[in-house]
């Protein structure tokens, strides 16, 4: 399958903001990598997408990780962006919340990041280009009570994003965090907010186009600190 075409790594291809973000990427020339846990979901989304393959990896496995990397060389080339969709999330105060459900979104949301940006990394300074871009939340700048177990982790991802950014951006790598302050449009989340109008959500596809853009941005001028939201949130 490798067509000489640039590789770009999604993690966390799941049915919204994942999948949508593959797609795009797709769509725009890419031959893209897609990890998620469930290999069923990935082999559906192969054969909707061109250019497009999956490979089941838990992302808080190092071993995991290096394998699926090893494959995508293989078979596609060696990886020119990376995205880092993936997020771990749970809701309870600090009383409420396990332990152990904090340090597994810390593996998910920072400690995979770091994981994946330590492999990719070295061959975009090689070649003097490439982008990491890991998808955030508001709980990145600020720790509601009911968000314990989420907020520290998304707070660590956002300032280790932000250090790998200035260590790679003078060697030619763009660095970014896209933060999505908004609810996002999918099916479990319609059922939730079942009386929200249309504009209470962000689309997965604008939230792609927006990653997309900041990928892609001229050297001259590029983002760190990047917020996506709908023109009616209130903020």
């Amino acid at each position: 399958m490798n067509s000489g075409k640039p590789v770009a790594v999604v993690t966390g291809v799941g049915p919204g903001t994942g999948a949508a973000i593959a797609r795009r990427f797709s769509q725009g020339g890419y031959a893209v990598a897609m990890l998620a846990r469930t290999r069923e979901r990935l082999a559906m989304l192969e054969r909707e997408f061109a250019n497009a393959k999956g490979y089941p990896c838990d992302v808080t496995d190092e071993t995991q990780i290096d394998s699926a990397l090893e494959a995508i060389r293989r078979d596609l080339g060696v990886p020119k962006v990376l995205i880092h969709n993936a997020v771990g999330g749970a809701f309870g105060n600090f009383m409420e919340i396990e332990p152990d459900v904090l340090n597994r979104n810390f593996q998910v949301n920072t400690m995979a990041l770091l994981y994946l940006a330590r492999r990719l990394a070295p061959d975009m300074i090689k070649a003097g280009e490439g982008a990491i871009v890991a998808s955030g939340n508001t709980s990145a700048l600020r720790g509601k009570a009911s968000f314990a177990g989420f907020a520290p982790t998304k707070a660590a991802q956002r300032i280790l994003a932000e250090s790998i950014a200035r260590e790679l951006g003078p060697k030619g790598v763009h660095v970014a965090y896209v933060l999505i302050d908004a609810v996002i449009d999918l099916e479990w989340t319609r059922k939730r907010f079942r009386d929200a109008p249309d504009e209470f959500f962000i689309k997965p596809a604008s939230i792609a186009d927006e990653i997309w853009h900041v990928v892609h941005q001229e050297r001259s001028a590029w983002s760190f600190n990047v917020e996506v939201r709908p023109f009616r949130e209130t903020w």
